[in-house]
């Protein structure tokens, strides 16, 4: 109610104006005195604003991420409560923030004050509108579809795990059938959520357009340094680029899977049906690697192996991660990191094992990960050494409202760029491997990295705008599943199994979606990423095939790295982008590029194929 008082009372102190304005003249009619002017808020009141709202936050960040952090490693109903309680706190100052960072709109404020400015109005995800009951009922209704999804059950009461329902999906002995049964399960949870979603986007809506944005996905849009309507344009631009990359894998998976279950279940000419991709989602294929993979003669490296053979514990594990980034000049991680961290899973409490980066302080990072002896662990623990070493370089440099990545997207690109220099050269220089494996065995790795990365492009495009369709209005409450799969088919080719209808609500069964998650981040990530490594390894010196590139132990590359990462979120993205790689704009040739051996193959496997999708076929109710 804070800003509708202080509407109030200016309106108030005009009225008195006017009526002592009026009294005067009834005593004195030839004084036609005017009344005061009312004066707007001023660049210094601006500033001002500012300084004290980082000394807030500020004051308040540690003890929020220490409250998160116990709550993880000991979850327990009670420390559940505690980060309910704080989270609720820290929302309401969320929304305090930008409410009042809203006011200083007409303000001509110096740079950094309104770029600061613009990150609290755009820092909130679904925006309350200003008013007490619409704010309560936002709360209620995000709880609720968080919890539908928590749970797993139907308006009747039945239940269905997740993890279960997916090792069905990623098992390639299971037929179609029963992939088929556990897909539609999942799905049945969702529907329940349709109404209270469209509710949500109806307030949330009302809460953007308060701070001035047309909707939602507009404020949404608005992060990225560039007009709202611009940043969707840049990111069809950037999937044009891929495109191509993302067609030859998809006919080549296609026609394997003919193969295996026929034309029945699977065309030769249209989109593929969801459930026999190996994934709940259809976003990642590598369960289905075996299916579609190259044949070698050179068996690639099996680095969980390697690791069990040089009898590699879960702390060398991550000390190896640490001496990558001192390799490249970084300086050494604080003792913290090894006394608080979180490595193995304990054996007297429940902890929440997803991999995770955690930052409190100037001097206080720490991972929270179970680890297991295996080589996706070993790429993981790299990864999230990436995140704590970008969140030490933009503390130690930056403002508060700037101690973040360049745009949401960097900060998994960091981690994930670090991840592409996890390779064969890598593992001989640290003398886990003796030898590097013959180019033969590039293929099947390139495939098997292809599945999760490039299959993963177009989904993470089309969630957001579905979302940006649905808070426009474009998507109407009475067409979200025929605009769900519109954009699977159009972007993945991808297609229900079977036929679905306005009774189900599909999006809802993607986390994502109920837990109101923005996704184009992602997206960013998995063309920011190869376009860093390739910036990097040209810096380098490397001159080599790109997927064998490695930046371990130079330091020319690992300035140029944390030069950008020092930057944090104070200057637009575009020119922490540049400062790494010459250009300010995202580039995902660099991405055709690492798979060009594997798109050359690609294109022979599919030379007598007709590639590309006719969305007109239908899903079969059959299969």
């Amino acid at each position: 109610m804070r800003k509708t008082i202080r509407f109030q009372k200016v309106i108030l102190a005009a009225c008195v104006a006017t009526a002592l304005t009026a009294c005067q003249q009834e005593q004195a009619p030839q004084e036609k005195a005017a009344p005061p002017a009312l004066k707007g808020p001023t660049a210094a009141q601006a500033k001002a604003f500012i300084d004290s709202a980082e000394k807030e936050l500020e004051s308040k960040y540690e003890f929020r991420a220490k409250t998160a952090w116990v709550q993880a490693n000991f979850v327990t109903n009670d420390t559940s409560f505690l980060v309910a309680k704080m989270s609720e706190e820290a929302t309401k100052d969320g929304v305090k923030l930008a409410l009042d960072a809203n006011k200083f709109n007409a303000v001509e404020a110096d740079y950094d004050t309104r770029r600061k400015l613009e990150k609290l109005k755009a820092g909130l995800v679904l925006p309350a509108p200003n008013n007490d009951e619409q704010t309560a009922e936002l709360a209620e209704i995000t709880a609720k579809l968080d919890s539908i999804y928590a749970k797993g059950c139907t308006e009747n009461k039945e239940c269905h795990v997740l993890g279960e329902l997916s090792k069905v999906l990623a098992d390639n002995s299971k037929s179609h059938q029963e992939k088929l049964a556990a897909w539609e399960n999942w799905r049945k949870i969702s529907p329940q959520m349709r109404k209270d979603y469209s509710r949500m986007v109806e307030i949330a809506n009302k809460g953007s357009q308060e701070l001035g944005f047309k909707d939602a996905g507009a404020l949404w849009r608005s992060k990225y340094d560039m007009a709202a309507d611009d940043f969707a344009v840049e990111m069809d631009r950037v999937w044009g680029q891929v495109k191509p990359l993302y067609n030859s894998l998809q006919c080549h998976v296609r026609a394997k899977l003919n193969e295996k279950y026929g034309d029945d279940v699977v065309s030769k000419t249209g989109p593929i049906p969801a459930h026999l991709l190996g994934n709940m989602w259809a976003q990642g294929w590598s369960n289905i690697f075996e299916d579609v993979a190259p044949s070698s003669e050179t068996p690639a490296t099996d680095l969980t192996a390697r690791l069990k053979a040089k009898q590699y514990s879960e702390i060398e594990m991550v000390r190896t991660a640490e001496n990558f980034f001192k390799s490249i000049g970084f300086a050494p991680l604080p003792d913290t990191f090894w006394t608080e961290s979180l490595f193995v899973k304990p054996r007297d409490r429940d902890v929440q094992c997803h991999a995770s980066a955690w930052d409190f302080s100037k001097d206080d990072y720490r991972i929270k990960m179970c680890i297991q002896k295996t080589a996706e662990d070993f790429v993981v623990i790299h990864h999230e050494l990436g995140h704590n070493f970008y969140q030490r370089a933009y503390n130690l440099t930056q403002p508060p409202l700037y101690r973040e990545s360049a745009n949401d997207g960097f900060h998994e690109a960091i981690g994930d760029t670090i991840a592409l220099s996890i390779n064969d050269s890598y593992l001989k220089e640290i003398g886990l491997i003796d030898e590097i494996p013959d180019e033969s065995a590039d293929l099947p790795n390139l495939m098997k990295i292809a599945l999760d990365k490039v299959a993963f492009l177009p989904f993470s495009l089309l969630v957001d705008k579905w979302r940006w369709g649905v808070f426009s209005g474009e998507i109407t409450p009475e067409q979200y599943n025929q605009g769900w799969w519109e954009l699977r088919e159009k972007y993945q080719g991808v297609k229900s199994p079977v036929n679905r209808s306005e009774s189900n609500f599909d999006p809802g069964a993607k986390y994502h979606i109920p837990g109101n998650v923005p996704y184009s981040r992602y997206f960013l990530a998995h063309i920011l990423q190869f376009q860093f490594h390739r910036s990097l390894c040209q810096i380098a010196g490397y001159e080599g095939p790109l997927h064998r590139c490695s930046i371990y132990n130079n330091k020319e590359a690992g300035a140029k790295l944390e030069a950008m990462l020092q930057m944090g979120s104070s200057r637009p993205w575009q020119e922490a982008l540049e400062t790494l790689t010459g250009s300010n704009q995202m580039d995902a040739t660099a991405m055709i590029d690492y798979f060009a051996p594997l798109k050359n193959w690609l294109d022979k496997q599919n030379e007598s194929r007709q590639c590309g999708w006719d969305i007109t076929e239908k899903s079969n109710p059959e299969a």
